[in-house]
């Protein structure tokens, strides 16, 4: 079933890991792309695995005008932009204590600023056509203290849930809907460098026993960007496993 046949969608950081998987995801159903990240190897080799209808644009989320030009390149290709899912993104482990301005500055813009960017350069296009789909990738971090993430990441991830609200609630009479997705531990190549002591420690604190996939947090961003959920907005989803309820 192609339910997102007809619809195009501009994801950042879709090179690798989960992004990546929410492209593959989009492109199975049906889907038209515009791709990004910072590796323009990486996106070469994603447009040639998705094949037709799929678009690149190499560049620094943080920087606005890598924003314009995935507006610009959607349009170009496909004339109307139906889905954004931001996200790109980085996370830092630094202790409070250690935590520097620049690495403080470099985190926020890039998750915070970089999603405004994005959202500010699509959504006059979809204002135009009177509907939209804006998806956030956001974290459990943001809801909740998690030891292994810095203060920086936290905070970047808890304004990515506040932005959400606040233009799911402004965007609402264009009919278009914002939501956020809140992942908790996710099997990525990261999780691959933890010792066996801390993985078995992640997975006693999951009561579904195990580690997520970015498979499960695509699908659901294609439920999200599908109109089986037109009348969800301004939620900030969580799906780990049941570690972190609410």
């Amino acid at each position: 079933m192609k339910i997102l046949e007809g619809k195009t969608a501009i994801i950042t950081g879709s090179s690798r890991g989960i992004g990546k998987a929410i492209a593959m995801a989009f492109a199975e159903y049906g889907a038209s792309l515009v791709i990004h990240g910072t590796s323009e190897k990486s996106l070469i080799a994603l447009k040639n695995e998705i094949g037709v209808n799929c678009e690149y644009v190499v560049g620094d989320i943080s920087e606005l005008d890598t924003s314009i030009k995935l507006a610009e390149k959607c349009i170009e290709a496909f004339n109307k932009i139906d889905i954004l899912v931001n996200n790109a993104g980085i996370n830092t482990r630094t202790k409070f204590l250690e935590l520097e301005p620049e690495e403080w500055e470099k985190v926020l813009k890039i998750n915070l600023s970089g999603a405004f960017y994005a959202c500010k350069s699509v959504v006059p296009h979809m204002i135009d056509k009177k509907s939209g789909c804006i998806i956030n990738m956001s974290s459990s971090a943001g809801k909740t203290p998690h030891p292994n993430a810095s203060l920086a990441y936290g905070v970047s991830k808890g304004g990515i849930d506040a932005m959400t609200r606040k233009l799911a609630y402004d965007l609402a009479p264009f009919n278009i809907r914002v939501n956020s997705i809140c992942p908790g531990p996710i099997e990525t190549d990261m999780s691959l460098q933890w010792t066996d002591e801390y993985k078995s420690k992640i997975l006693d604190s999951i009561p579904l026993k195990r580690l997520g996939k970015s498979s499960d947090i695509a699908n659901l961003a294609v439920f999200l960007a599908s109109d089986l959920s037109d009348f969800i907005t301004g939620e900030s989803i969580n799906i780990n496993g049941g570690k972190y309820m609410n």
